[in-house]
């Protein structure tokens, strides 16, 4: 028996669960996957607690009781995701401890309607930090144009904060600038920068989905030898970027003041072509002080027959240029390709949130006292 799940930890790969749901909590399986299978932190999203609320009966007393108040499907929300990620960081405060801070982290985002308005996110973002209340939490924010300054006065704040929804490489650079500056801004105002922990989430999978279904439009061969490529090239280079800002005179100044280095986290990982290994983005993105958040269904598979073997990125950077340099030539613009995907990120986003809005607006009804 191999464990590819402890060799990956060992690599200095942080193993996010990229689910939570009230069962989870309380059946004991969020506490067996942190014993178990490695599993340091704990990754939502409005879909996620989509899937969670609709299904079975785990919400049904605390949603009872906002029926009975009368609170609006906003709040109720508001309370319901709250209240898992509060267990959930509970549950998880122990590995928080044990490694100072750096995971043992639960992440709730923002609104995503807000995607666009820098006040209400960080307005939004400083709601959630003191609803919530635990130190092991990260307020992710959209890495939109209007999501970056929010990053760098929320970390400015001294909040902890998972920037998601990025795709390109420019608009990475620009995140880890944003954390920066937060970073000089909380310095100014005296706070404790040891305490401050960021991490962006770079997306993976998606990137392949739009690229290889402009490649299989083209057909030739040299189109298909370039399907699935993309996805692995582009983190890769997002880690030669990290590697260099968090190597400047700037950083420098910062972690002397006590900073920590805002983490690379691979973010869409399950694979969706059945055509690719289900663990490539798993194995081929290999690399120290990286967090890789999985679905349970690639958790299991890497545990199952993932094949762990060292750092897989440093060193390939030449190799992913050329394969993004290769897209260029046969006409597949990789800054329309990254705008699409931002555009649709936040897009399915904020229809998943419509989405939680209706059944938990459903659940309220059906749950309401009558009115005798």
């Amino acid at each position: 028996m191999t464990d590819a799940l402890k060799r990956l930890s060992d690599e200095g790969v942080a193993i996010w669960l990229d689910d939570l749901s009230r069962k989870r909590i309380t059946s004991g399986n969020l506490a067996e996957l942190i014993d178990q299978q490695h599993v340091v932190g704990v990754t939502t999203n409005p879909t996620i607690f989509q899937k969670a609320i609709s299904q079975g009966d785990g919400y049904d007393l605390q949603v009872s009781d906002l029926a009975a108040r009368k609170v609006t499907v906003e709040e109720a929300i508001r309370m319901i995701t709250t209240a898992d990620v509060r267990d959930a960081a509970d549950i998880l405060r122990p590995v928080f401890d044990a490694t100072e801070g750096q995971d043992g982290r639960v992440s709730i985002e923002v609104d995503p309607r807000l995607a666009h308005n820098t006040k209400a996110t960080v307005a939004e973002a400083k709601q959630l930090a003191w609803l919530v209340d635990r130190p092991n939490t990260l307020i992710k924010i959209p890495a939109t144009q209007a999501g970056l300054p929010a990053i760098t006065e929320v970390i400015g704040l001294g909040i902890s904060v998972n920037v998601t929804l990025i795709f390109s490489l420019e608009r990475y650079r620009l995140v880890m600038d944003a954390y920066l500056a937060g970073l000089e801004k909380a310095k100014e105002r005296g706070l404790d920068l040891s305490k401050i922990r960021s991490v962006a989430s770079f997306f993976v999978s998606r990137v392949d989905t739009e690229i290889d279904r402009r490649l299989d439009k083209l057909g030739t061969e040299e189109a298909k030898a370039l399907r699935g490529k993309a996805g692995v090239a582009n983190a890769r280079l997002a880690y030669q970027a990290y590697e260099e800002v968090f190597s400047s005179d700037r950083w420098s100044a910062l972690e002397n003041a006590g900073a920590h280095k805002q983490r690379p986290l691979w973010a869409s990982t399950g694979v969706k072509d059945p055509a690719l290994k289900d663990t490539m983005y798993v194995e081929e993105l290999v690399a120290p002080n990286t967090v890789n958040t999985m679905p349970e269904a690639t958790l299991e598979a890497t545990d199952d027959h993932g094949e762990i073997r060292g750092d897989a990125v440093t060193g390939t950077y030449e190799q992913a240029r050329a394969d993004l340099d290769a897209l260029e030539r046969l006409g597949i613009s990789y800054d329309e390709v990254v705008q699409v995907l931002e555009d649709e990120g936040v897009e399915k986003f904020e229809t998943s949130w419509n989405d939680l809005l209706k059944s938990t607006q459903a659940e309220l009804e059906r749950l309401a006292p009558s009115e005798d």
